[in-house]
């Protein structure tokens, strides 16, 4: 509860920074960082959690119960990948006259750190099965003789009387 009354404490300040710091600019136009905000808040609310919502669905309906974290760590991963490959990928600020300017070819390199990504997800379910079915056995046909007597069904108390 400390970190997070932590964190609450230094993101106010940060948002009195930027107010205070927004305000002393002369240029300041408030109608624009109003309606830039409402955008903000739209676009967040309105696309990118009914996104969140409608993958977290898919999730829960077609994958195992066992791979969830992993599958859920994956599509954040892949999604900010995404977000942040996508102004350079759509070629945002690539001039014509100046070929040095985002010269990389983008797209493909964002396919292939998804694919990284998936593989890794993949890796990680099929070590989850195998070490699953490895311990799945560990227990089965063995009887209560060869067992300590803190292993056996009801065991670990006091010795019974006589034996």
């Amino acid at each position: 509860m400390r970190v997070r009354a932590a964190l609450v404490a230094a993101g106010v300040l940060l948002m009195g920074y930027a107010v205070v710091g927004g305000s002393a600019d002369p240029d300041l136009k408030p109608a624009g960082v109003l309606l830039f905000l409402a955008g903000v808040l739209a676009g967040h609310d309105l696309v990118w959690m009914a996104a969140l919502l409608a993958v977290g669905a898919a999730v829960a309906r077609f994958v195992p119960r066992r791979h969830r974290p992993v599958a859920r760590a994956a599509a954040i991963s892949a999604a900010a990948l995404t977000v942040v490959a996508a102004p350079l990928v759509l070629g945002f600020g690539r001039r014509p006259d100046n070929p040095s300017v985002l010269p990389l070819p983008y797209g493909r390199n964002l396919a292939v750190v998804l694919l990284v990504v998936a593989g890794a997800t993949l890796a990680a379910c099929l070590a989850a099965d195998l070490r699953r079915r490895s311990t799945a056995g560990r227990g089965r046909g063995r009887s209560t003789a060869g067992r300590k007597r803190s292993e056996r069904p009801g065991g670990g108390g006091p010795p019974a009387a006589g034996g």
